[in-house]
C-alpha cells in the first residue's frame, strides 16, 4: 500500500514545482473595453455552519461519467456495495432537490448509476440538519441538486460522455443530455432530457463457497420539466420528473454444498430489473415588499415501481446433473408518497437582528411488495409535523434555536412462509409516537469567513423501503439468500459537532452521534448458506475527527507573508487540497477498529490553459464500520482529468482516466455478534478511460435572459446554513 500511495502522491506533485515557478507578466497592456461582465465564480468546496457544498457544474473531474462515480470522489464520503453511503462515518439519507428518495443500498446504487454526473449542479452534505428539515433526515443528508444552465445568455446546453474499460473484453459507457430554456411575457419553461448506457463486470468471492462473474448492462433515461408562471410578485411553479432504469445481469457462478456427498455446481443465471420513478410537484411562492419575508406552499406526489426477476438458465451439479431451474425470483414493489407542506419566514428584531421560521408537513407513504403473485408486505406511514426556529445575531455571535414536533403512525401486514412452507400473516410492530426534535447552534465569527460553530440536533431515521422489503431484489444462488426485514424499528440520533472553518476551504472539526436502533446490513453463515439481512443495532456511538486544508503551490517559492497579501481565487491557481479524517464506530459487542480516511486533490494549470485535476482516495486497512471490517485498503483509487475550454468558454472538453492503478476493490469480513463471519470480495471494472464534452449554445440576442433554475430544487436557504450571515468587519 505504501508504494501505491507514494506513486499517487508523486503523480500529484511532480509537475507542481515547475509550475509554481511561473511568473506572471505584470506589464500593463492597452485594451479596448467593449463591456463589463461580472461573473460569480463558483467555489469547488464551500464550508458552512451546517453543511459542506461540493460544486459539480464546473468541476470536470466530478461531472464526467455517472453520478455515482462522481460522488465516490468526494472527500470524506464512503460508498460501499454492502453498507451503503456514509459521510464522516454516518449513514446518509439521500435527497434529490430537497426531497427524500426513500431508497437505499442496491436501489440507490442503480438509480445513481443511471444518472449522468453532468446533470448535477451541486451536492450538499448536511451534517447538522435544522428544524426546517424533516426529523427523519437522521444523522446526515446528501442533497443532490440537479443542474441549471450556467450562462444566462443560453437557451440550450448539450452534454455528452463516452468511456470504456478493457479487462477481459472491451466494454463501453455513454451518456447524453440536452437542456432547453425559454420564456415569454406570460411564463417560462425548462426541460432537460438524457440517457445513459453502461456495460460493466463484477467478480465476487463469497467466503470461498461461491465464485461468480457478472456481466451487467444498465440503461437509463430521464426527463425533467418545469414551468413557472408569474402572478405579480408571486410565482406558481409546476414540476414533473421521470426516471427509468432497465438493467440486465448475467451471472456465471460455481461452488459447492456439503451433505452426504459434496455437491459441486456450476450455474448460469439471468436477472432483469426495471424501475420507473415519477414525481409531480406544485409550488406557490408568495412574496412581500420585504424581500426577506417568504411564504411557500408545496404539494407533491411520488410513485416508484420496481420489477425484478431472475431465471436460472442451467445448473450443472454433481447430484442432479444438468437441469434448468427456471424462474427463481419474480418480485415487484410499488411505493407512493403524497405530501403537503407550508414554510414561512420573516425578519424579526431579536438582539441585533434575527429571523423566525415556521411551517408544517403532512406526508403519507404506501409501500406494497409482491412475490410470484403473493402480496407479502402492506406498509403504511402517516407523518404530521410542524417546526419553529429562531435565528439571531449579537455582535460576532450567531444563534439558532428550534424544534420540530412530529407524530408518526406506522402500521402494516406481512405474509411469509415458515420453515414448513405454511403461509403466515402477521402485523408489523406498530410505531405510534409523538416526539420533539430540538436543534441549537452557536457560531462565533472570529473575522470575515472565519468562524467557530457548535451544533446539536436530535433526529430520527425511518427504515428505507429497500430495508423493509422482504423480497430479494439482487441475486439468489444455492449458497446465498438476501432478505429485507419488515420488523425494523426507527433509528434515533443525538448529534453533536464543533467546527472551525476558514475561507470555505480550510476546516477542522469533531462530531459525535449517540444512536439507538441503527439499521445495518449483516452477513452471516449458517452451514453452506450465506445470509444477507438488515438488523437494528441496539445502541452505538460514532466519533469523527476531520480536517481539510488547501495548500497553494506558490508556497514553494513565495514567503508566507507575501501569500497572505495576495487576493487570489483558489479555483484558478495551482494547489493541493488535503482531506483527512478518523472515524470510530463504538459498538459494545464487537468493538470495531477505527478507520483513517485520506483524500488528496491537486489542481494544476498547464500551458495552453489546460487544467489538470488529480484525485486520490483511500480508506485504511482493517477499518471497522458497523458489522464489517475491511481486509484491504478500501475505496483506493487514483484519477486524472485534463480539461480545456474553447469558443470563448462555450465548449468544454475533458479527457480522463479513473482508477489508473486498478486498486479499487472491496475485500472485507463481516463481524456478526453470534453467528459465523463471512469473507466477501468484489472487484468491478473500475479502471476506465474516456472523454466528455459540454457545449453551451448562445442565443442571437445577448440581452435575452433565462429564468432562474426551476427544475425542482430545494427551497432551503443555504446562505450560511440558514444562519444570519455575519456582517463585514
Amino acid at each position: 500500500m505504501n508504494r501505491k500511495i507514494t506513486v499517487a502522491v508523486i503523480a500529484l506533485l511532480f509537475s507542481q514545482c515547475y509550475f509554481s515557478q511561473e511568473k506572471t507578466n505584470s506589464e500593463p497592456k492597452e485594451k479596448d473595453i467593449e463591456g463589463v461582465v461580472i461573473t460569480k465564480t463558483k467555489k469547488a468546496i464551500e464550508q458552512k455552519a451546517d453543511r459542506t457544498i461540493f460544486d459539480f457544474s464546473e468541476q470536470e473531474y466530478l461531472n464526467t461519467g455517472s453520478a455515482l462515480e462522481g460522488i465516490k470522489k468526494l472527500p470524506g464520503l464512503i460508498s460501499t456495495d454492502v453498507a451503503g453511503m456514509m459521510y464522516q462515518g454516518k449513514m446518509l439519507d439521500v435527497y434529490l432537490n430537497g426531497r427524500p428518495l426513500n431508497i437505499s443500498t442496491n436501489d440507490l446504487t442503480s438509480f445513481l448509476d443511471g444518472m449522468p454526473a453532468n446533470s448535477i449542479e451541486k451536492i450538499e452534505v448536511i451534517t447538522q440538519p435544522g428544524a426546517e428539515f424533516p426529523a427523519s433526515s437522521g444523522g446526515a443528508i446528501m442533497n443532490i441538486i440537479t443542474n441549471k444552465n450556467a450562462n444566462k445568455y443560453l437557451t440550450a446546453t448539450y452534454s455528452g460522455n463516452y468511456a470504456f474499460t478493457n479487462y477481459d473484453k472491451f466494454r463501453s459507457r455513454t451518456n447524453n443530455s440536452l437542456s432547453l430554456n425559454a420564456r415569454n411575457k406570460y411564463f417560462g419553461w425548462q426541460l432537460r432530457v438524457g440517457q445513459s448506457y453502461r456495460e460493466s463486470e463484477m467478480n465476487s468471492n463469497q467466503d470461498n463457497l461461491v465464485l461468480s462473474n457478472t456481466d451487467r448492462i444498465a440503461r437509463g433515461a430521464f426527463a425533467k420539466a418545469g414551468v413557472t408562471v408569474d402572478l405579480g410578485n408571486d410565482k406558481l411553479l409546476f414540476n414533473y420528473d421521470v426516471y427509468n432504469n432497465d438493467n440486465d445481469n448475467v451471472t456465471l457462478s460455481n461452488g459447492a454444498t456439503s451433505g452426504i456427498i459434496l455437491n459441486e455446481f456450476t450455474a448460469l443465471d439471468a436477472a432483469k430489473t426495471n424501475s420507473l420513478r415519477q414525481e409531480a410537484v406544485v409550488t406557490y411562492q408568495k412574496r412581500f415588499e420585504d424581500k426577506l419575508k417568504k411564504l411557500d406552499f408545496q404539494a407533491g406526489y411520488t410513485r416508484s415501481d420496481n420489477e425484478f426477476y431472475q431465471d436460472n438458465i442451467y445448473n450443472i451439479s454433481t447430484l442432479n446433473g444438468s437441469q434448468s431451474l427456471g424462474r427463481l425470483l419474480d418480485n415487484n414493489s410499488t411505493m407512493q408518497v403524497s405530501n403537503f407542506k407550508v414554510d414561512f419566514s420573516q425578519p424579526v428584531k431579536i438582539l441585533d437582528e434575527g429571523k423566525v421560521s415556521f411551517g408544517g408537513l403532512y406526508e403519507n407513504q404506501i409501500f406494497d411488495t409482491e412475490s410470484k403473485g403473493l402480496t407479502n408486505l402492506d406498509y403504511q406511514r402517516n407523518t404530521a409535523s410542524t417546526y419553529l426556529e429562531f435565528q439571531a445575531k449579537l455582535k460576532k455571535f450567531d444563534f439558532t434555536l428550534g424544534t420540530r414536533a412530529e407524530n408518526y403512525d406506522i402500521s402494516g401486514t406481512t405474509r411469509l412462509q415458515d420453515k414448513n412452507g405454511i403461509l403466515q400473516e402477521q402485523e408489523l410492530l406498530p410505531f405510534n409516537k409523538f416526539k420533539l426534535f430540538p436543534n441549537a447552534s452557536i457560531q462565533y465569527n472570529l473575522m470575515n469567513q472565519v468562524y467557530l460553530a457548535l451544533n446539536y440536533n436530535k433526529k430520527i431515521t425511518l427504515p428505507s423501503i429497500s430495508a423493509l422489503n422482504p423480497n430479494n431484489n439482487t441475486f439468489e444462488g444455492p449458497n446465498s439468500t438476501n432478505i429485507g426485514n419488515p420488523y425494523l424499528q426507527p433509528t434515533i440520533y443525538d448529534n453533536f459537532e464543533i467546527k472551525l472553518s476558514a475561507f470555505d476551504y480550510a476546516f477542522i472539526g469533531y462530531n459525535v452521534s449517540s444512536i439507538d436502533n441503527q439499521v445495518a446490513q449483516l452477513l452471516s453463515r449458517d452451514g453452506d448458506v450465506i445470509k444477507n439481512e438488515q438488523v437494528n443495532i441496539p445502541n452505538m456511538r460514532i466519533h469523527n475527527f476531520n480536517v481539510g486544508l488547501p495548500i497553494p503551490f506558490m508556497i514553494l517559492n513565495t514567503p508566507l507573508s507575501e501569500i497572505m497579501k495576495v487576493n487570489f481565487n483558489p479555483d484558478k491557481i495551482n494547489f493541493l487540497y488535503v482531506y483527512a479524517g478518523y472515524v470510530k464506530h463504538e459498538i459494545k459487542e464487537i468493538d470495531p477498529k477505527g478507520m483513517f480516511i485520506l483524500n488528496l486533490m491537486a489542481q494544476v494549470m498547464l500551458p495552453s490553459q489546460i487544467k489538470m485535476t488529480a484525485n486520490y482516495n483511500v480508506l485504511s486497512k482493517r477499518a471497522g464500520f458497523y458489522y464489517f471490517e475491511s481486509e484491504k485498503p478500501f475505496n483506493e483509487r487514483f484519477d486524472l482529468t485534463f480539461t480545456k475550454k474553447f469558443l470563448n468558454e462555450k465548449l468544454t472538453v475533458s479527457v480522463y482516466g479513473n482508477d489508473l492503478l486498478n486498486t479499487q476493490v472491496t475485500q472485507l469480513r463481516s463481524r456478526p455478534v453470534t453467528e459465523n463471519s463471512v469473507f466477501l470480495y468484489n472487484k468491478t471494472d473500475t479502471r476506465n478511460f474516456g472523454f466528455s464534452v459540454n457545449y453551451k449554445i448562445p442565443t442571437k440576442n445577448k440581452l435575452a435572459k433565462e429564468d432562474a433554475n426551476i427544475l425542482k430544487q430545494t427551497n432551503q436557504n443555504d446562505n450560511n446554513g440558514g444562519v444570519v450571515p455575519p456582517t463585514q468587519p
